[in-house]
């Protein structure tokens, strides 16, 4: 079923982007022994830049908030969402009328699926592992700054 967002949006920077209103997606890490892991989906071969790894995400629909998109879209393409506490967010915002919002989202136990044919794969990494992995390009771009995010998170904040 498609959403209201879904649809390719020629933006005021002149580039043609996926989703009519913004886009969002979510970083998810579970902390094992203090060690944080983050969840990444490898993109189907169909997909733009399919084969590479990124969070789960997509176009947001109209009226909706990009932590709600980010966490249906997660949902959608990796499986329910546990229960969660959200973190951080990094914006790229490249035009005036465009914007992908990553949300960090922490999760106490790993889960997530091929839910859909958007998703060949689920794995869960260390920081440096995904420094390795062969990364959508956007995602590449925004990982440093959700880098520093995962690691400056402190444990204690987030409770039992």
């Amino acid at each position: 079923m498609r959403g209201s967002g879904d649809g390719f949006v020629r933006c005021s920077d002149g580039h043609t982007r996926w989703g009519r209103f913004g886009a969002a997606g979510a970083l998810f890490v579970h902390r094992a022994d203090g060690e944080p892991k983050v969840m990444l989906q490898m993109r189907s071969a169909w997909a733009h830049e399919g084969g590479t790894w990124s969070v789960a995400g997509g176009a947001l629909d109209e009226g909706e908030t990009s932590h709600e998109g980010a966490l249906r879209e997660a949902a959608e393409e990796v499986g329910a969402v546990p229960d969660h506490t959200i973190v951080g967010e990094v914006v790229f915002a490249p035009a005036s009328d465009w914007a992908y919002t990553t949300i960090v989202v922490e999760v106490a136990a790993p889960f997530g699926r091929s839910a859909n044919f958007e998703t060949d794969a689920v794995g869960w990494f260390t920081v440096d592992e995904v420094d390795a992995l062969p990364c959508h390009a956007g995602f590449a771009a925004a990982w440093p700054e959700l880098r520093t995010i995962v690691e400056t998170t402190d444990p204690a904040v987030l409770g039992p």
